[in-house]
């Protein structure tokens, strides 16, 4: 014969009190949310930030350059006309995206695929110096007590007391 208080594992818990996430909380959360936004919007509504002058569709504001992960293909498109930079530009994404379906070479170390390494270093590299270009373009820089003036395309001309003037 059994024992009475071992008959049964398990034991009926009473139901938890509580309330639903859906409309309690959830209601607390909506309230709190335009709380805030209304917060927001009384606040740029008061403390407008000023305007500045109406911008000009036909003149470029100087100065006006990239992010430095996008300044090799800005100084890239300088160098070639439009339609043939975006094309290459477009051309290399794609070969990029392509590159791990075209190396099929079964080696993994680097020194048993040069062909692939050597490619990744030269494109590194371009993207660095036109990157560096892009950057000092339009800028005037003092090198050992000299001053260059870097150009649209990022040539240095050597700034004298005669240039200066002009």
């Amino acid at each position: 014969m059994e024992h009475p208080e071992k008959s049964s594992y398990i034991e009926e818990k009473p139901a938890e009190e509580g309330r639903p996430f859906f409309p309690n909380h959830f209601l607390k959360e909506v309230i709190a949310a335009y709380l805030i936004i209304g917060i927001l919007l009384s606040l740029a509504i008061l403390f407008s930030f000023p305007l500045e002058d109406k911008a000009n569709p036909f003149k470029t504001p100087e100065g006006i350059k990239p992010e430095w992960y996008l300044m090799y293909a800005y100084q890239f498109l300088k160098y070639v006309p439009k339609i043939i930079g975006l094309v290459s530009m477009g051309l290399f994404a794609l070969l990029l995206f392509f590159i791990p379906f075209l190396d099929r070479s079964p080696y993994r170390h680097p020194r048993k695929r040069k062909l692939v390494v050597s490619l990744g270093g030269i494109v590194l590299f371009l993207a660095l110096a036109l990157g560096v270009l892009g950057f000092l373009s339009e800028k005037t820089v003092t090198v050992f007590g000299k001053k260059y003036n870097f150009d649209l395309r990022g040539v240095p001309h050597q700034v004298t007391e005669q240039t200066q003037g002009k």
